[in-house]
């Protein structure tokens, strides 16, 4: 089919008005008018006017469709009174249709309940007049007025279905689109917590000891030696979890969290040897019977605590008490430590983005947990309870 001829072009419309002209000529020619003679007289050529008329009104249907019912509406009633040619009435079963499928839906509604009224009136006329047999009357109304009506609502029923369902595939369309960005900003901010806590946490035990190291050239040969092995066992951990990060982002496994890091509450003894000789003192106290937590719980709480005492060590006087205590339904990890003036051991501090409370709380919300941060009777206060399930 040519271009210009295409579905919703003006170009098939006129091409069907020319169709439906060049069919009702043809009907002309081998004298299908008039049906019913009650004007002898009139010259054939007048029923070339009304056929005219209803082939333009073809091709308003949808450029003006209000014009073309009323054009075609005059031009069957001018045809009905020369004696009704079958070109003009049924190309005006065209026009119906047209006026039911791009039409105002009230309009359909209207044309529905008129096609109708003139089946019914024709019907009971003829039994009045004719007997049982006038019941044939309505028969040529129902034919050319409610079919093509009624066809045309079914069409555009089913159009106007077919409009919604591609909105409606439009809409989940755009939000899996939606879905998956927000996914895609929930794995990044996953893996900026976890970067953080292994850069931030462990770097900061290198950079305190480098500068205690710079500050305190006399030191005498064993504190050296202590300070560089915490400088190397502190490079060696963040290495390896990096490691582990870096692998998780080459190729995804079935369960990230799990994957992305080993370390949990139960490892909490080498974290804190760490930390003791990294310089932090750490009281510890477990209430409660230590249990297998879920991987996302076990994995936050760690990091919680993790991030805590890195900040005792950045910030404190040296010294800090972590409790954590296994509840019947939760976790509860509490880290409070003294705070120095100056926030540092040298009087220099360390630089600090402010990101490590922000991955901690939301580490907490993410399983739907409290974390709580702030001061507290002079020191440093932390605490987060975790959703662990029901004791078994």
């Amino acid at each position: 089919m040519p271009g210009w001829v295409g579905s919703g072009r003006p170009g098939r419309d006129l091409a069907l008005a020319g169709v439906s002209l060049v069919g009702g000529l043809a009907a002309y020619g081998v004298g299908l008018q008039p049906q019913f003679p009650w004007a002898p007289d009139v010259p054939r050529v007048s029923f070339l006017l009304p056929l005219l008329a209803v082939s333009v009104a073809v091709g308003l249907r949808r450029v003006a469709t209000r014009t073309g019912l009323v054009v075609g509406t005059v031009a069957v009633f001018a045809d009905a009174a020369l004696g009704v040619s079958v070109g003009v009435t049924v190309i005006y079963t065209q026009v119906l249709y047209d006026t039911c499928v791009y039409g105002p839906s009230r309009w359909w509604r209207w044309l529905l309940r008129v096609t109708v009224g003139f089946s019914v009136g024709g019907t009971v006329v003829g039994l009045l007049w004719w007997g049982w047999r006038g019941a044939a009357v309505g028969m040529p109304f129902a034919l050319l007025g409610v079919l093509p009506v009624v066809t045309g609502i079914s069409v555009r029923q089913y159009r106007d279905q077919a409009a919604t369902e591609r909105a409606r595939a439009e809409q989940t369309a755009r939000l899996v689109e939606l879905d998956r960005r927000q996914a895609v900003l929930a794995e990044r901010a996953r893996m900026a917590r976890e970067l953080h806590d292994v850069v931030a946490n462990q770097l900061s035990a290198v950079a305190l000891h480098a500068t205690a190291l710079l500050a305190a050239p006399g030191l005498d040969r064993p504190r050296i030696d202590a300070a560089l092995r915490v400088i190397r066992e502190s490079s060696v951990q963040g290495m390896a979890e990096m490691r582990q990060l870096v692998g998780l982002l080459r190729e995804p496994s079935a369960d990230p969290v799990q994957e992305a890091t080993r370390v949990r509450l139960d490892e909490l003894d080498r974290l804190l040897a760490r930390m003791a000789d990294a310089g932090l003192r750490v009281r510890t106290t477990v209430r409660g019977s230590p249990r297998e937590l879920p991987v996302g719980v076990d994995l936050a709480a760690y990091r919680i605590v993790q991030e805590s005492l890195t900040n005792a060590l950045r910030h404190g006087t040296g010294t800090a008490e972590l409790t954590v205590a296994y509840l019947p339904t939760e976790v509860a990890v509490t880290v409070e430590n003294p705070v120095r003036p100056g926030g540092s051991a040298d009087g220099a501090a360390l630089p600090a983005g402010g990101a490590g409370l922000i991955g901690m709380r939301e580490r907490a919300a993410l399983l739907d947990g409290g974390f709580t941060a702030g001061p507290r009777d002079g020191c440093w206060r932390v605490r987060a309870t975790l959703p662990a399930g029901e004791r078994t």
